[in-house]
């Protein structure tokens, strides 16, 4: 979408609307702000707006303004987040329209499931409570207009109240965020049109999102904060069977959340704060000890000094195909191969995407892709079907997903491995004069996160979301000189450099360079055949790499999304696995016993748990495979930089970390965590007559999933595990510093 660049318009607020008291709980504590002052005994004419996804979109999420009807809008002293019938509520017409009578307190709607969408005519699925700041009631009612209650009114307040601020600050900075005028970003949806509306359609069905996870927390009666972001460590483990008696001695001094922490806390899931965008920068095969202080890597190591760290992050798998699958989706699904997506894929696997694309299709003559896989012995299907993933829970929340792959030949099917082009050459990096024809296998579909789901492979919107990553070797010549696909009109080889210019970006971006700029390497054949010289192994392949993560870190922090300051935006740089080559050499929810008793769980009708013995040989996979290093980067100027978190974490932590940066997933339901995610100390030991695979588990704290939010505390005495390929001393007591990675400010 094209986005403009507002400028923060002062409105002169005329008096209508009853003072009131709004009490903010900014960073969890309470706060008393001052009422906007506008004259009292003035009835208030407005409007609740809704916001409609219609699923099954092969481009951008299809997005519907509406309103709601039946909603009850009050005036809410007590900040209840309820509108009950003392409160003398006003119910919403078929227009979403009301008059609330002159009366003092903050204004709220309270939508509940007895009201309708009009967008879609349906009921409301679950209650959804909102607000809207008096100082926004006084500017939009001035001349007889109307107060507009919606997702982006109840954000401004939340954002007043979180950081202290006036009402025309956090009304600018929203609609800086999106990138609309300021004038328009609390209309009325339903008014607005073109890019202007779809942009702020795409943020209130986010914030609609958020909103209604914070009414279910308020009516449930949640505990503020999180259990998994409470400082010290998980206060629900004490006193529980099961757990380590050392990790588990937080004492657990929270209250019964209010309406107005609810609505911080929906934007602060589990301690992690919400992100507009990640850049997720997958390189391949190197352990921490590899990179971390080598002269090889400068860049890499100059970039963990400048932003912050996860010292013991591990790997789930190896070889390459199980972490990425388990950065999918949160486990491997016991594959322990670099074999095609379509391996095993027989009966409830068979694949469902086709025709599946090898070389009898037209224009994929050259394509390396069999049709058929078969596997034997301890192989597991690769074709991974009905699964929950990351990019499924995107899709079904209005938010986008990208995958920017190098060096793709122009042309071919996403699904299939890259092949060589003798036509396509480049000068080679060290030797002057070398020419090198471009080799097979530079792009690989084991490389990529989403390519074992089924479900993914099926969206409406795969196409559109495998896009190009500029920056190769040959790319000079990749379109021009092409000879083993067809090239498409218009072909850009660099679809990621041209989203960054318009943003046309996702919310999870994974950035896959090709097999020599990751520090994978190939061997790149010359003219005659035989194997040449070049930077594609060896220490220059990690020098390699490290130059080409430099280009991509500069490339994202010139372009206009990393500059709007508004726009949460981290680049994350990490290694699918690291060297480690004996034991299991991991953390956090993989499979400790690797033995016949460590199959998933499944949740039953009645909400019980199970294992779940259908796929085959599972208990293969999740066996790990070391450590490595994880950079974070930010572009908020205020948040923290040099900051360490040497806690353990693995694949499955970050794909957790991620559903509640996005929230995608609710703490309170175990089961909205997909997979392995869900296996946090708490739950694994509350279901260990499932998974008989941690009965013997020395550390459940070590061996569980948790969020990556720096909240626990390393006990003084509590020696950290490592695996076989560090080689330094293992991490004793805590940080020195317990700040969030993630933090924002």
């Amino acid at each position: 979408m094209n986005k403009q660049h507002p400028a923060a318009q002062a409105a002169s607020l005329t008096a209508i609307a009853a003072a009131c008291l709004l009490t903010g709980c900014g960073g969890g504590s309470a706060a008393t702000h001052p009422p906007a002052n506008p004259a009292a005994n003035a009835a208030i004419n407005g409007v609740v707006s809704s916001v409609l996804l219609t699923a099954g979109s092969a481009t951008t999420p299809t997005l519907n303004a509406g309103y709601y009807q039946g909603a009850l809008v009050c005036y809410d002293p007590g900040n209840t987040g309820h509108c009950a019938a003392g409160q003398k509520p006003v119910a919403t017409n078929a227009q979403g329209q009301f008059t609330l009578p002159a009366g003092s307190g903050p204004i709220i709607a309270d939508i509940g499931t007895s009201a309708t969408n009009t967008a879609n005519g349906q009921k409301v699925a679950s209650r959804l409570a909102l607000r809207i700041a008096p100082d926004q009631v006084a500017e939009q009612s001035a001349n007889g207009g109307k107060a507009v209650i919606s997702p982006m009114s109840s954000e401004v307040l939340r954002a007043m109240e979180a950081n202290s601020s006036q009402y025309q600050t956090e009304k600018a900075n929203l609609a800086a965020r999106i990138g609309v005028a300021a004038a328009s970003v609390l209309a009325d949806a339903n008014t607005l049109s073109g890019a202007t509306q779809y942009a702020v359609l795409t943020e209130e069905n986010i914030l609609a999102g958020r909103f209604a996870y914070a009414t279910a927390k308020l009516d449930r009666g949640d505990k503020y904060p999180d259990a998994l972001a409470a400082p010290g460590g998980d206060p629900e483990l004490t006193g529980l069977a099961n757990v380590t008696a050392a990790t588990a001695a937080t004492t657990d001094t929270r209250q019964a959340i209010t309406f107005q922490q609810a609505q911080q806390a929906a934007m602060n899931i589990e301690g992690i704060p919400r992100y507009d965008h990640i850049f997720i920068v997958m390189l391949e095969n190197k352990g921490t000890q590899t990179i971390l202080g080598s002269p090889y890597a400068p860049n890499i190591n100059k970039y963990l000094q400048a932003g912050n760290q996860f010292t013991s992050y591990f790997a789930t798998g190896n070889p390459s195909e199980p972490n990425y699958t388990a950065l999918g989706g949160g486990d491997d699904w016991g594959i322990t191969d670099d074999s095609q997506w379509n391996c095993g894929a027989a009966g409830a696997s068979a694949v469902q995407d086709l025709p599946m694309p090898d070389s009898s299709q037209p224009g994929l003559q050259s394509s390396p892709f069999a049709a058929s896989c078969a596997i034997s012995g301890t192989q597991a299907v690769h074709n991974i079907v009905g699964k929950p993933n990351i990019f499924n829970a995107l899709s079904g929340n209005g938010m986008q997903w990208r995958t920017y792959s190098e060096s793709m030949n122009p042309g071919q099917d996403v699904r299939t491995d890259s092949v060589a082009d003798p036509a396509v050459t480049a000068n080679d990096n060290n030797t002057a004069g070398l020419v090198l024809p471009m080799p097979a296998s530079l792009y690989k579909t084991k490389h990529h996160p989403g390519m074992a789901y089924q479900n993914v492979r099926s969206a409406p919107e795969f196409k559109f979301s495998n896009r190009t990553l500029g920056g190769g070797q040959w790319d000079a010549n990749l379109v021009a000189r092409a000879s083993k696909y067809a090239v498409p009109a218009n072909y850009n080889v660099d679809q990621f450099g041209s989203d960054l210019q318009s943003g046309a970006v996702g919310q999870i971006n994974f950035i896959m360079p090709d097999q020599c700029d990751d520090m994978h390497g190939i061997s790149v054949l010359g003219a005659d055949g035989h194997t040449q010289a070049s930077d594609c192994s060896g220490n220059a392949l990690i020098t390699r790499g490290d130059n080409f993560v430099n280009k991509l870190v500069q490339k994202i922090q010139a372009s206009p999304l990393w500059a709007n300051r508004q726009k949460r935006v981290a680049i994350v740089l990490m290694f699918d696995e690291g060297t480690a080559t004996s034991g299991y050499n991991s953390c956090c929810g993989w499979n400790p016993s690797n033995g016949a008793d460590s199959n998933p769980l499944k949740r039953n009708a009645d909400g019980s748990w199970s294992a779940d013995a259908s796929i085959l040989n599972y208990t293969q996979g999740n066996s790990g495979h070391g450590e490595s290093v994880f950079a974070v980067l930010n572009n908020q100027p205020d948040a923290p930089k040099g900051i360490i978190d040497s806690d353990a974490y693995s694949h499955f932590s970050f794909v957790r970390t991620l559903q509640d940066m996005f929230g995608l997933a609710d703490p309170g339901n175990d089961a909205s965590y997909m997979n392995r995610t869900k296996y946090t100390e708490k739950f694994v030991a509350q279901n260990l007559l499932n998974l008989p695979e941690y009965a013997g588990s020395a550390d459940t704290h070590f061996d569980s999933v948790r969020p990556m939010n720096h909240a626990y505390v390393i006990p003084a005495t509590y020696v950290q595990k490592q695996s076989s390929d560090v080689t330094g001393p293992a991490q004793v007591g805590p940080d020195a510093s317990k700040t969030n990675v993630w933090a924002l400010k």
